[in-house]
């Protein structure tokens, strides 16, 4: 699970479509679904644009694991940070949930501790 969770967020930080889509492609269950606050994304096509959007809001930031996942079976839960490269202080703070399926991810369940207030 642990490396899972980290080709997770290598897969949100790769802003190359093609690269970004193979990441994916490795990495979900053709079935598989991302949920957030602000998103409820259904299957690899519509993972692919939400975090491509993600990409076009938050243009240049990075996100980062906040510690190591914690996990167990076929569940991680983690941290995470959103931040310019360098940044002392992240932009967005998270807190999501992950659960496999064969070796790839099924289901996340993303919350959102820290957002920019508009």
């Amino acid at each position: 699970m642990n490396t899972l969770v980290k080709r997770y967020i290598e897969a949100w930080n790769e802003t190359d479509p093609t690269a970004r889509r193979a990441l994916i492609d490795a990495l979900y269950t053709p079935d598989a679904n991302y949920t957030d606050p602000m998103a409820d994304a259904r299957g690899r096509d519509q993972i692919d644009a939400t975090i491509a959007a993600v990409q076009q809001q938050f243009a240049g930031l990075t996100f980062t694991l906040a510690g190591e996942p914690d996990a167990h079976h076929n569940t991680a839960r983690f941290h995470w940070h959103l931040a310019a490269p360098g940044a002392t202080d992240p932009l967005v703070i998270g807190f999501d949930v992950a659960v496999a399926e064969n070796d790839r991810l099924r289901h996340v369940y993303g919350f959102l501790d820290k957002v920019p207030q508009t």
